[in-house]
Order: C-alpha cells, then structure tokens, then sequence
C-alpha cells in the first residue's frame, strides 16, 4: 500500500493582514488560505498604526503571528514617540519579528540617512530581543547589504521579496539570512527568467515563501488582490526550480521558518 502525502503544510511569512484591502473579509481570507494548506502566517506591519494593528490580528486568529516595525518609507512621518511604541510592542510574546524595515531608493520621499538610522535601530532591536528582521529593499540591495555587514552577522533575519542577483544572493546568506520569495517568480515575463535562476540556487534549508499580500499576486490571478491562500502557487514555482515536489518544498520551507520565528508546530502536523 502506497503512503499518501500528509496535508500541506505552508507558511507565509509576509502578508500585511491589517490592510485596508482585508478589512471586509479578513475571516474568509484567513479560511482560504487554511483551505490551501496554509497553516501559519506572519502579519507584517509597516508603521506604528499598523503594528498594534497586527497583534490585533495575531491575538484574533490561531496561527498567526505579528511582525512590528517602521517601513522605510513611512520613516518620514514617524513621530518622535513612535520607535518607542514599536520597542514596547516588540515584547509581546505573538511578536516574532521586526520589520519590516531595511531601506528604498525607488520612492523618495524619506531622507536615505534617516532610512538607514531605523534600518539600524531595528537590527539593535532585534538582536537585544533575540528576534528576527524581515528585510525590504527597493533598488538598494547594495546599500543594505553595505549596512548589514557593518552591523556584523551572523543576523537573524530574512530578506523578504528578493529580486537581487545571485552574488547579492551569496553576501545575505554569508551573513546568516534566509531569502524569501513571492509571486514575481511566477510571472511569465521573460526578464524575470535570471531571477528564477537565482532561486533555484538557493539552499533549500535557507528558503522562504511569502505572498507579500495583497500586492505581487501570483500569476495567473495577476491584476486580482493577493492573499495568503496564493502562496502555494509560489510554493509550486519554487518547488518546480528546485526539481522537488510541493510537498518537499513546503516541509522545507515551513521548517526554515518555524526555526527562524520560532513558531511552534501545529498540533494537526505533529507526527503521532
């Protein structure tokens, strides 16, 4: 008798959960996406209205847990008292992470240098409390890179949405990084086909998948509100350039992310 495969087992470890684009449907959202195998995610704030808001929804649902931070670009609006509200949040047992913070070039609307000095007070942050950051970077994978190898590794963190190239790839995982990927992979736009390749390079034990929802929907729901649900078809993309199947992707994938979060394993994927 041939074994069947245990039910899927995913973690998306970057979705914005508080946004206003889930505000209607938030409850079926979160039943989709357990419906898609998709045991655990990761709510990811990006200013200070938006961390209390995301332990909010961790407390609210089982499975999901909060990352609260300063996004780089909302660096120019913080008021003076708001990293100390992050600090205090951060201490909540359902806060497995910082962030997201790191830093962009593409909008420029915050001042680089003030970027750059909440990118280090996240990483000061992280390392006192011993938890993870979860990395942006919008045409600067350089910059950051130069920052996070002054701060020194090895660094707890991930780099969420990695569009870099293979070397950029290399210098993150030298300073102890995971690198995540979300639906870009899947498009089908032919100059995407380098960073595809990057992905199939990484080491599988240093691999995430993430949805970054409700942005970067996965082909081919393209142009539709992303959600967690669609990580799977991530999954898949990352599971065909790996040559493994889904199932192995996401036992590998989810492992990579219980270790970094130290997200407990739910009861349901407990072998008995």
């Amino acid at each position: 008798m041939t074994d069947e495969p245990g039910p899927l087992d995913l973690i998306d470890t970057h979705a914005h959960l508080a946004s206003s684009k889930f505000a209607d449907d938030l409850d079926g959202v979160i039943e989709s996406a357990r419906q898609a195998g998709v045991t655990q995610m990761v709510a990811i704030a990006t200013d200070r209205a938006d961390s209390p808001a995301v332990l909010a929804v961790a407390d609210r649902y089982p499975g999901v847990f909060a990352a609260v931070g300063i996004h780089p670009n909302e660096t120019a609006d913080a008021a003076n008292d708001d990293w100390a509200e992050v600090e205090r949040l951060a201490l909540h047992a359902r806060v497995v992470a910082l962030g997201e913070t790191g830093l962009d070039r593409y909008w420029t609307r915050a001042p680089f240098a003030l970027q750059q000095d909440y990118f280090g007070r996240h990483l000061r942050l992280g390392r006192a409390l011993g938890k993870p950051v979860v990395i942006h970077s919008r045409d600067c994978q350089a910059d950051v890179i130069e920052q996070l190898q002054r701060f020194g590794g090895p660094i707890a963190g991930v780099q969420h949405s990695f569009t870099g190239t293979w070397d950029e790839a290399v210098a993150l995982l030298d300073l102890g990084l995971c690198i995540s990927f979300a639906g870009m992979i899947t498009f089908e736009n032919k100059n995407l086909d380098g960073l595809r390749e990057v992905a199939s390079r990484i080491p599988i034990d240093r691999l995430l998948v993430e949805t970054d929802s409700p942005y970067l929907t996965p082909h081919p729901f393209r142009g539709k509100r992303n959600e967690p649900a669609r990580v799977a078809l991530t999954a898949e993309t990352l599971a065909h350039l790996k040559g493994v199947s889904l199932q192995e992707l996401a036992i590998a994938t989810s492992a990579n992310a219980r270790r970094l979060f130290r997200l407990p394993r739910p009861a349901e994927h407990v072998a008995k």
